[in-house]
């Protein structure tokens, strides 16, 4: 018996995680979920952000499922996605992007995977208030956190046969830190001499994947440029409910969605649970449910080869529950 942790989060985190959790529960797998509550709705309701039951849940159990959950712009508190990342370590931040089905894009032949150091950068937050009119926000990077996503980067590329990775730096103007990142980088590769190391600087790589993305395999970079890169690839696909991730850890393991709590549509029945349930297969492969894992992938995929089955962000009318119970029927027809 698997006992996984839910936190649905907040917006139309409610909605897709009860979807995606309908969509597993019908692979007829030994789960067990655990559902807590984390964010936006918990804090306005309790005064909490992240209640001392769910650190609980997610240290007992070990697996999480996470919904979207909502951060203010600009103000207020401290992203919880950032800080269940840098508490629990999930140094690596597994994010596949692939075209699905027949969703229109200007893109063929997608299938690549951005594996983004997920624990520092400037993503660590630490900020400081010189005055009213300045203020700083300090990069870091270190050897030992980027040794341990690029050997995770290599070592996927090496068990999946790929023949290419591409790092991702801004290290000609940040000499330091993206110096201290690319060399380090350097030295991994050395490990890998079947795989090809491809250097690229992040605005080139933004150019490069407009003009040709098919091209490339696994994308090594740091926090925010992980960050960025995955959104632009996600346009690339048909958007940002399509791509899933994977926040990995020693011990710990987080299966999200990329996208946001998109409090617009929250309750309106239009979400995409596509993200989400491309995140549980991804969960699926982690705890070894290999054939469920390709089910649940196989029965998305089938069911957006037809434009009558899109959702609202993908230019159709299908409803978020309509769209669940298309995946469980065609997951019983494999």
């Amino acid at each position: 018996m698997y006992k996984i942790t839910v936190i649905p989060g907040d917006g139309i985190g409610e909605e897709v995680t009860q979807s995606v959790i309908q969509m597993v529960d019908s692979l007829n797998l030994p789960i067990e979920w655990e559902i807590v509550s984390a964010g936006l709705n918990t804090y306005n309701n309790t005064g909490e952000l992240l209640p001392e039951s769910a650190l609980n849940s997610i240290e007992t159990n070990k697996i999480v499922l996470k919904g979207p959950i909502t951060t203010p712009i600009g103000y207020g508190f401290k992203s919880i996605n950032v800080t269940l990342r840098t508490k629990y370590n999930l140094y690596a931040n597994i994010r596949p992007v692939k075209n699905l089905g027949v969703i229109d894009s200007k893109y063929k032949n997608i299938d690549l995977v951005i594996f983004r150091e997920n624990t520092e950068d400037l993503y660590a937050g630490i900020e400081e208030k010189i005055s009213d009119n300045e203020c700083h926000s300090l990069k870091i990077i270190t050897k030992s956190a980027t040794l341990k996503i690029a050997h995770e980067a290599f070592k996927y590329a090496q068990s999946m046969n790929k023949t290419k990775v591409t790092v991702v730096t801004k290290a000609n103007i940040m000499k330091l830190t993206d110096g201290l990142f690319l060399n380090t980088v350097r030295e991994v590769a050395l490990d890998y001499p079947n795989i090809e190391l491809e250097e690229l600087l992040i605005d080139n790589m933004c150019m490069q994947l407009v003009l040709n993305p098919s091209r490339y395999q696994i994308i090594l970079t740091s926090n925010l440029y992980g960050d960025i890169l995955s959104d632009l690839c996600a346009g690339l696909i048909g958007g940002l409910g399509l791509v899933p991730s994977a926040n990995i850890g020693k011990d710990i393991a987080l299966f999200e969605a990329v996208h946001g709590s998109a409090l617009d549509i929250a309750g309106a029945n239009k979400a995409n649970p596509t993200a989400l349930a491309l995140s549980a297969a991804m969960m699926l492969d982690y705890i070894g449910e290999n054939l469920a894992a390709k089910k649940l992938k196989n029965a998305l995929n089938e069911v957006l080869c037809y434009e009558d089955n899109f959702t609202y962000d993908l230019g159709g009318n299908l409803s978020t529950s309509d769209f669940t119970q298309k995946v469980i029927e065609t997951i019983q027809t494999l």
